[in-house]
């Protein structure tokens, strides 16, 4: 008895040569490869791909919650029996506040009346920089306060220098008025902003464009 293979083989060779004959070509092909790729490995390349995120420190105050503020600190100043016929007033030009009255004790008033108002419209006492009591016309006197509106390139040099220093592994650059702050992890992100919120820098930050 002839092996079964035998028989399958001479069959195939007889078909190879019918193909041959009647001018066609036959590929067999190269086998294929199998690439086994580790669990370790899939994951090394998922954490490669995975993108950056990021988010902005920056600083900035909500002009139309000062507005309101100081309409509601003039309210409380009318009805203050001890400013009454002081020419108090507080005026907002821009980004700029100007307290005025008859001397210095009243503008010091003025000023607690206008933070309260302005801590419960959520607007923060570290965006107001106060320049000096002025002596005004009239035997008044007057003090100028500035809304603070982005991080100064000292303060962004500043912010900077912390969050290397803590070798959280992310990267901070200044970006104008702003720090961008960029990292794969976003515990990481998280991390700095804590650090951020701990660290007194003198000045209001807030954390956007969270992504």
């Amino acid at each position: 008895m002839r092996p079964r293979d035998g028989g399958q083989n001479g069959r195939l060779s007889a078909t190879l040569r019918r193909l041959t004959s009647a001018g066609g070509s036959v590929n067999l092909g190269r086998p294929r490869s199998l690439d086994f790729e580790s669990g370790s490995d899939r994951k090394s390349k998922k954490r490669g791909t995975l993108a950056e995120s990021s988010f902005d420190v920056v600083s900035s105050v909500d002009l139309q919650e000062v507005k309101n503020a100081i309409a509601q600190a003039m309210k409380e100043i009318i009805t203050r029996f001890d400013l009454k016929g002081t020419g108090s007033d507080i005026t907002l030009t821009g980004e700029e506040i100007t307290l005025s009255s008859s001397d210095e004790f009243k503008i010091k008033a003025l000023r607690d009346i206008l933070e309260s108002r302005l801590f419960k419209r959520n607007v923060p006492l570290k965006a107001l920089e106060y320049g000096e009591i002025e002596k005004a016309l009239g035997q008044t006197a007057r003090q100028k306060v500035t809304l603070q509106k982005g991080i100064s390139s000292d303060k962004a040099r500043e912010i900077v220098k912390i969050i290397k220093n803590a070798k959280i592994k992310v990267q901070a650059a200044i970006q104008g008025d702003q720090v961008r702050v960029t990292g794969k992890n976003r515990d990481d992100l998280q991390s700095v902003i804590r650090l951020l919120k701990e660290t007194d820098l003198g000045i209001d930050m807030q954390f956007t464009n969270y992504r």
